[in-house]
């Protein structure tokens, strides 16, 4: 298997070759940003129908300071000086409490820059949002049901903007939630930043279990330090990247019994947003690179997607029939207005703003060593194994994400709001981090601060 990082110069730098490179595809992103921030805001000037007051992020401009910022700029500090070279040497077990630990100090103390109520207590209490139809969800089978009719909206009964937008698993959580005793906007906000903050354990679990230990260490830091925090505290979407990256992981553990529950936590994964369709690429990914039992593991997950998939048509609903009428219903709001030809570059930049700077640079890496993965002789099927092997999770799995992210932006029903929206695939193009020299570590995770107290305290973003 190849290096999972470039390899360092003698003084601890990357060669001057590759630092250009890194250069030039900063300032690609420069340019991608600055342009998707000026064509929008010239397109808003006129009307054009963005519904994104600070395109290409759904929110408004509005400088602001709370007092959460100090505490951003606390655990910033602390993650950007010793967080690399700590998740490099610590004890597995302290690693992944460590990170999840500190996630969960970033993602909250950027939510309390908008301060306690804004920030948490009733950023989930609109009425487009889930909260909104709890009280009214008395019996789920009922609710189940009839999920199906109540999407398309201009009807009476119609469901609020996001439960109609995804499929009922979602709404489900919060019902759950309502059930236990953790009901209201303060315990969903908090359930979302406290389970967002899982990936920063899923993803390196993922990579360990696939044989690259050091890269799982190397992409701590950025998981922990993801600008795209800013959403994580707090929208469902960090709820639905910790379902999703939590299944990746079982996947990829050994056993078949962990792998039926990785299909069928990513079966419910595929019920809390149909975009999910698009995980299944990342799935296979993370099957094929297995060490054994891989068509037992394929055969296990699918019978645990299909097991919940039946569970939900029993109950009712149908994820095909929701499609159909989720499409329908896309194109009944705002979708209808936001153009295609803004969005569909522009849905990048946004991207671009959730994954942080790194992001380029570290795909470069990426697809170097892609390309640099040598052919093999023999049968087909032994050359795609020996292929995978090379290649190896670092490389495939940000490629992996990165198809899927395509796949969704030329799908043309993913037209703004994308960086929330896709957190469950920028976590994993953030593996391709683990490419990056030790010595540009630093200077990475500097940037990827600098990006999230920036949109959190000039932008005042909406979930």
């Amino acid at each position: 298997m190849t290096s999972t990082t470039a390899a360092p110069t003698a003084a601890g730098r990357t060669p001057l070759r590759r630092s250009s490179g890194d250069l030039l595809v900063l300032g690609v992103e420069a340019a991608l940003l600055a342009t998707a921030v000026v064509v929008g805001a010239v397109l808003n000037a006129r009307g054009a129908g963005l519904h994104a007051d600070a395109a290409p992020l759904y929110g408004t401009w509005r400088p602001h300071v709370g007092w959460g910022s100090p505490l951003a700029l606390l655990v910033a500090v602390a993650v950007v000086g010793w967080g690399a070279r700590w998740a490099r040497t610590a004890r597995w077990g302290a690693l992944l409490g460590a990170a999840w630990l500190t996630a969960v100090a970033w993602t909250l103390s950027l939510a309390l820059v908008d301060g306690w109520s804004a920030g948490l207590a009733q950023r989930l209490t609109p009425q487009a949002e889930y909260l909104h139809e709890v009280p009214g969800v008395t019996d789920i089978p009922a609710m189940l049901a009839g999920f199906t009719d109540r999407i398309v909206d201009f009807q009476s009964g119609s469901w609020s903007t996001h439960t109609a937008g995804h499929p009922p698993g979602a709404l489900l959580i919060f019902v759950g939630l309502d059930r236990i005793g953790l009901g209201g906007g303060t315990a969903a906000a908090l359930a979302c930043v406290l389970l967002g903050a899982t990936v920063a354990v899923s993803v390196p679990v993922t990579l360990r279990a696939l044989g690259a230990p050091d890269a799982a260490r190397a992409v701590v830091p950025f998981l922990v330090l993801l600008p795209g925090a800013v959403w994580v505290g707090a929208s469902a979407d960090g709820i639905f990247a910790a379902v999703v990256a939590a299944g990746l992981a079982l996947l990829a553990v050994r056993g078949r019994a962990t792998a039926a529950a990785g299909g069928i936590t990513l079966g419910f994964a595929l019920h809390l947003s149909y975009g999910f369709l698009l995980v299944g690429v990342l799935a296979l990914t993370v099957l094929a690179l297995r060490r054994t039992h891989r068509w037992g593991a394929l055969l296990a997950a699918g019978a645990g997607v299909a097991a919940v998939t039946a569970v939900f048509v029993a109950a009712g609903f149908s994820w095909w029939v929701g499609y159909e009428r989720v499409v329908d219903r896309y194109y009944q709001g705002w979708a209808a207005d936001r153009p295609y030809a803004y969005w569909v570059w522009a849905n990048l930049a946004a991207v671009l703003l959730s994954a942080g700077p790194v992001l380029g640079p570290a795909l470069r890496r990426t697809v170097s060593a892609a390309r640099s993965c040598r052919p093999t002789r023999g049968p087909l099927t032994t050359r795609v194994v020996a292929a995978l092997r090379d290649a190896g999770p670092t490389v495939l799995l940000p490629l992996a994400a990165l198809v899927a992210v395509l796949g969704a932006d030329l799908s043309g029903l993913s037209k703004a709001e994308v960086e929330r929206i896709w957190l469950p695939f920028v976590v994993w193009l953030l593996v391709a981090t683990a490419r990056l020299p030790q010595g540009s570590t630093r200077w990475w995770l500097a940037g990827q601060a600098v990006t999230a107290l920036a949109v959190n305290h000039l932008i005042w973003t909406v979930s």
